[in-house]
């Protein structure tokens, strides 16, 4: 198949490497991709917010099947264009992706939709900011309402620093404070063809820049799958009482989505409760949900895009377990340093079961080498047979690394490997 994926981070790179595993071989172009992703498969720079551009350049590349990796192409509305081209594309229409881009939208479908979620207060004005904060109390949960690149949302016992978030983001539209909801974050991949809906594994990420859950959010410092510590059914049940609904409530509306709903979801002690949605493989869970794939994800994607879910065998995972962490530049996530030298990566994917997806790295020069081009440089993935093993192997394999002023968190998937 000739499969075209749209995106430049590690999620495109984590699904360029398991769409090479499947055991039919497939054409695949990348836009615009990056330098790791164009040292296996072939990229091509495109505006990927432009659809009609996109639908152009698919329709005369003869290409069967779109990935829209990010979620900026989706709200922008590439997917119907490609769709209005009659080419298949793994993602929701931008009336659908608003489930993303807009958070207020999200709460109307989850609401009408009877989905378990915290409480919340779309806030227009300051006045209703400072009266939202006085209801729900501290700790305070500020949302920007659309996209902020995974910096729109701040949990904190500071109140003044509650207001200032909401101050920044009123200006670009509603800011939703919601009720703090306590427990373990899961993440789960559903994915959906507007009707039928199949999930993939639990992952769990991590979204704090330092060990211990310290510092300011980030777009994901690192992930693991399976959760062990999940109670049976748990998946059935989000499908019964999360994504099942959510999807027959977009359909209701005539907005169906077809492609991936990230099921943002804490368990607390009186259940399972929705934090967010989002229309796209999440970052960095793709890297190790994807890692312990076996079905082919290329059958998956394209049964999704056109309808066919239901008739395609459940997805098979590993019984091994996967673990990523995310190495940073200095100066992240306020304002990373980049332009500098990466070595010790071959050292790196020399580690047994390693792999490593880019993230922003760049080509230095003329040489073999690579520099850093962004905050989140690349993720170090690992799979093992526990989670001791694992995690073992991803550390050794980052301490062989050498970005200068780099940090990462040493703590990711610790808890379940005790």
């Amino acid at each position: 198949m000739k499969i075209l994926v749209i995106g430049s981070g590690a999620r495109e790179h984590a699904i360029v490497n398991a769409l090479l595993r499947d055991s039919t071989a497939h054409e695949i172009v990348v836009a615009p991709g990056n330098a790791g992703i164009h040292d296996v498969v072939e990229t091509v720079s495109i505006d990927t917010t432009d659809g009609a551009l996109i639908a152009e350049y698919a329709s005369e590349q003869n290409i069967e099947l779109v990935i829209v990796g990010p979620e900026a192409p989706l709200v922008a509305g590439v997917a119907d264009e490609l769709r209005k081209a009659g080419i298949p594309v793994f993602g929701p229409d931008k009336a659908a992706a608003q489930l993303e881009g807009s958070k207020d939208f999200a709460k109307e479908i989850m609401n009408a939709a009877r989905v378990p979620t915290g409480r919340s207060v779309s806030a227009t004005t300051m006045a209703d900011v400072e009266s939202a904060l006085d209801e729900f109390g501290a700790p305070y949960v500020v949302k920007a309402d659309g996209l902020a690149a995974g910096k729109g949302v701040l949990v904190t016992a500071d109140r003044k620093a509650a207001h200032d978030h909401a101050a920044f983001f009123i200006h670009q539209g509603a800011v939703l404070i919601e009720e703090f909801l306590d427990g373990q974050e899961v993440s789960l991949f559903v994915l959906s063809d507007g009707d039928a809906v199949v999930p993939l594994s639990p992952a769990q990420d991590y979204k704090r820049v330092f060990d211990n859950d310290e510092g300011p959010n980030t777009g994901g410092m690192g992930a693991y799958s399976p959760l062990p510590w999940l109670p049976e059914g748990f998946v059935d049940e989000v499908i019964e009482t999360v994504a099942q609904p959510t999807i027959r409530e977009m359909s209701r509306r005539g907005i169906p989505f077809v492609g991936l709903l990230y099921c943002g979801l804490i368990v607390t002690p009186i259940g399972v409760r929705v934090i967010e949605f989002n229309a796209r493989f999440g970052d960095p869970e793709t890297q190790v949900v994807l890692e312990r794939l076996e079905s082919s994800l290329a059958e998956l994607l394209l049964a999704t895009a056109t309808g066919r879910l239901a008739s395609v065998a459940e997805p098979v995972f590993s019984d091994d377990v996967a673990v990523t962490v995310v190495l940073a530049s200095e100066g992240y996530p306020e304002s990373p340093v980049t332009g500098r030298p990466i070595l010790g990566l071959a050292d790196a994917l020399a580690v047994p079961g390693i792999s490593i997806a880019h993230a922003a790295t760049a080509r230095d020069g003329d040489s073999e080498g690579f520099v850093s081009t962004g905050g989140r440089v690349l993720t170090v993935i690992a799979r093992g047979a526990d989670f001791v093993d694992a995690r073992r192997r991803v550390y050794l394999a980052l301490d062989r690394i050498t970005l200068e002023g780099s940090h990462f968190r040493t703590d990711i998937a610790e808890r379940v490997a005790r």
